[in-house]
């Protein structure tokens, strides 16, 4: 069994994928490490360590080198965030995905939110888009890639329970393998979106949305905290660079957190 099919296979266990989210080597070594099964990358986490903001702002060769170094240090299968592709056409934007899959990567996530200007695509569009990804990646022999459909109906659009489900079926229908809408958190919206759509639903992390166990009760088969471990480990470095300055001792580095 290769890493793709690996990967695929842990969207249908008993258990929920519980995917780690890195940034760079260290933090995904301290990830794979701790036990997580799978990795997945953060765009936020990656552009804002190089002092970017998210959206596309980072050179995408730069993302890509990211990524290939996070792939040729760790075991487990790691799927990148690519967000809406880093292309204004569809062939750029296949090219790019094609780039990725060539580092070792076992899927990507794809968003359908616009990044010049607020809004969605149009639900044809974005089908168009992820069948020509899919198309384009069975030629190259990444057969079950994993292709992570990401809706941000929640994010940008009232009341987005209906048009959600019919992105989800389209998309799925389109070649995606599993559908993500971050900013979901009700219960009885997740049950019915689950209930209505063929595929692996993936939620991301909120502080009112946290507990495997529960989610899993939901029929949700993956859980991710995007880039919720790098704004604690960012909030924690500025802390102290700020404590050291205005106190100027360091004894705040030998500082037991426990105690």
């Amino acid at each position: 069994m290769n890493k793709i099919q690996e990967f695929n296979e842990m969207h249908f266990s008993s258990d929920i994928l519980f995917l780690g989210n890195a940034w760079d080597v260290l933090s995904a070594l301290l990830l794979e490490k701790a036990g997580f099964k799978a990795i997945g990358t953060t765009s936020w986490g990656i552009a804002h360590s190089f002092g970017l903001k998210d959206g596309e702002m980072i050179d995408f060769n730069q993302h890509l080198a990211v990524i290939k170094t996070i792939v040729d240090n760790v075991h487990v299968p790691v799927t990148a965030d690519i967000e809406a592709g880093y292309g204004e056409d569809i062939e750029t934007i296949v090219q790019n995905v094609l780039k990725v899959a060539d580092l070792g990567v076992v899927g990507i996530n794809i968003e359908d939110s616009l990044k010049k200007q607020n809004g969605l695509k149009k639900i044809s569009e974005h089908r168009e888009l992820l069948s020509a990804i899919r198309s384009a990646l069975d030629n190259r022999g990444y057969h079950h890639f994993y292709i992570n459909a990401r809706t941000d109906t929640y994010f940008l659009i009232d009341n987005p329970l209906s048009e959600t489900i019919e992105r989800a079926k389209v998309y799925v229908e389109s070649g995606a393998s599993g559908i993500f809408v971050p900013g979901l958190k009700e219960e009885d919206e997740i049950r019915e979106i689950t209930t209505n759509i063929n595929a692996p639903l993936n939620l991301l992390s909120l502080p009112e949305l946290t507990n495997c166990n529960k989610l899993k009760e939901l029929g949700v088969k993956r859980f991710s905290f995007g880039n919720a471990l790098y704004d604690n480990v960012f909030d924690y470095l500025e802390n102290r660079t700020s404590e050291l300055v205005t106190l100027k001792d360091t004894s705040l580095l030998y500082r037991n957190e426990h105690e």
